[in-house]
């Protein structure tokens, strides 16, 4: 099982919308895929138009005695379920605090499941917290999205910092580019640069507008735009992913 965390330190770099493709296109390849959306926003259970079934709640659903199966919902897609998210107030409040102390906690409840999936994509909330770290720890794969601006090397910096500070292993952090515009010489320099870390694939996900049309149809690209360019691209840089982490 490869757990894959679907993260980055800000909002609005076109995480959720990843990774509801990748966990799609990795579903359709024949992989058996959850999908666990721990972001408070819960925009990845939006997108895939579920509802929990039970109040479980947050605090149990990360216990230690939880039966993780219990709050695993199907989706409309062949080998693709999910956990929602839990959209109440102090969820992520009480998320974060069960995670203090412990950093391996979220690792431990994942490996329940390790015989029942290929690939567990997480959709992570933005911040430095317990929880990241836990998510750090349990995920094999931190991939980040970057968008190609000033502000986001900064951002990219400081993860790679974080890391460092943590003793949390460096190698583990992957990157790609999305809301790239070629057009702009900023974008095309910043990527040219950030291509020499080592850490970015060389596909990337343009700024597209039918990746901004998925919260209007609730369905990953390729279900209503499958001959678009923006399919295209995830479908390409889904390819390269999956041959770099599974062997």
């Amino acid at each position: 099982m490869i757990v894959i965390a679907l993260y980055n330190l800000k909002g609005g770099v076109g995480k959720t919308a990843s990774c509801v493709n990748f966990a799609y296109l990795a579903a359709k390849d024949g992989y058996k895929t959850l999908l666990w959306d721990i972001d408070p926003q819960g925009s990845t259970t939006f997108y895939y138009n579920v509802k929990p079934k039970n109040a479980m709640g947050i605090k149990k659903l990360i216990s230690k005695d939880v039966v993780l199966e219990s709050a695993i919902l199907a989706t409309e897609y062949d080998n693709l379920e999910i956990i929602p998210a839990d959209n109440s107030a102090k969820s992520f409040d009480i998320m974060v605090e069960e995670m203090k102390g412990n950093k391996t906690r979220l690792k431990g409840i994942l490996k329940q499941l390790e015989n029942e999936y290929d690939f567990v994509f997480i959709d992570c909330p933005p911040g430095f917290s317990a929880l990241s770290e836990n998510i750090f720890a349990a995920a094999d794969i931190v991939l980040m999205p970057i968008i190609p601006t000033t502000l986001s090397i900064r951002t990219y910096d400081m993860v790679k910092d974080y890391f460092k500070e943590k003793d949390l292993d460096g190698s583990k952090m992957m990157c790609f580019f999305t809301l790239v515009d070629l057009r702009k010489n900023m974008h095309n320099e910043i990527m040219e640069k950030l291509y020499k870390d080592k850490k970015f694939f060389q596909n990337y996900i343009p700024a597209l507008s039918d990746v901004e049309r998925m919260g209007i149809y609730r369905k990953p690209i390729e279900e209503y735009a499958r001959s678009s360019y923006a399919a295209k691209c995830y479908s390409d840089l889904w390819t390269e992913i999956k041959e770099g982490v599974v062997e």
